[in-house]
């Protein structure tokens, strides 16, 4: 893993606590609400400060893609101060103090979870999953529960571009389909966690099968993104009274939106003339008997 160039290093802290451990959390807590005054702590200061071990901040730093923990105070020095109110970003929307604080945290979380994602896209994984999809013979959706939603959302877009997909946002589904897919095949499959049993079971018998597999995570560590093929990461975090949160679920979302925009510049012409035909199929009230429009007078 390289380490982020200061510009980028809050993205990456950002995209870091989503699944990190409780320990860790702390550590880029203190990181993400003051990167000034924690350049200036010493790695014993910033074990103290965060009640963790001097283990836990260098393994924090080495997370993050630095050879130790003297590599992550120069970046957070040349990172300069946080922009806007890091208590919004670092802290949790159920404790504000009331609803106006709410839906700025809310707001604040997502914003930020869209630029964090952007930063930290890494645009070759981009562009091999885009290969990926656009070459398949048929693209299998996967997702269960909030992240179904989304790989419903991909679905309906590639569906109108002339792309052949199936959608499957139920555990066994997912399985039974995996079971179908060969080398011409590609399976797309979205999870915050990339711990869900069934899903990361089935993305291994796709790719057992020869499959390409393109898991879209909030987590680089998890089983699914150690199954993958194409890893593209959205940073976006949950608590325990949010899972399926919005801000996860808007950088999921724009993840998609990429690898979605990347597969129609692949298709060119035929993806713009599939779409003319989707919306002239809808465009007009059909007859009550399922027929052919009716021609008004």
């Amino acid at each position: 893993m390289t380490a982020p160039d200061p510009a980028a290093l809050r993205a990456h802290l950002l995209a870091a606590a989503p699944t990190a451990t409780a320990s860790v959390a702390r550590v880029l807590d203190v990181l993400l609400q003051d990167p000034v005054a924690a350049a200036h702590l010493t790695v014993t200061d910033l074990a103290a400060r965060t009640g963790t071990s001097e283990a836990t901040v260098v393994r924090t730093a080495r997370s993050l893609g630095f050879a130790g923990y003297p590599q992550l105070r120069l970046a957070l020095a040349a990172a300069g101060p946080a922009p806007g109110p890091a208590a919004l970003l670092t802290g949790s929307p159920e404790d504000a103090p009331d609803l106006a604080g709410v839906v700025a945290s809310l707001a604040a979380l997502e914003s930020e979870a869209l630029h964090a994602t952007a930063r930290t896209l890494d645009l070759a994984a981009l562009e091999a999953a885009a290969d990926a999809v656009h070459a398949a013979r048929a693209v299998d959706c996967w997702g269960l529960g909030a992240s179904g939603l989304l790989a419903a959302d991909f679905d309906h877009k590639a569906v109108r571009v002339g792309l052949l997909t199936r959608l499957r946002t139920e555990g066994h589904a997912a399985l039974v389909s995996s079971e179908t897919l060969g080398p011409d095949d590609t399976a797309l499959v979205v999870s915050h966690s990339g711990r869900t049993p069934d899903v990361v079971a089935a993305a291994g018998r796709a790719r057992d099968r020869g499959a390409a597999v393109v898991a879209v995570t909030s987590s680089a560590g998890s089983p699914l993104a150690g199954t993958a093929d194409h890893v593209l990461l959205a940073t976006g975090r949950e608590t325990a009274y949010r899972a399926g949160a919005m801000a996860s679920r808007a950088a999921a979302a724009l993840v998609l939106d990429c690898l979605y925009v990347a597969v129609v510049q692949r298709f060119g012409d035929r993806a713009a003339d599939a779409l003319q035909r989707t919306y002239r199929a809808v465009e007009e009230p059909r007859s009550a008997d399922g027929g052919r429009p009716r021609r008004r007078r």
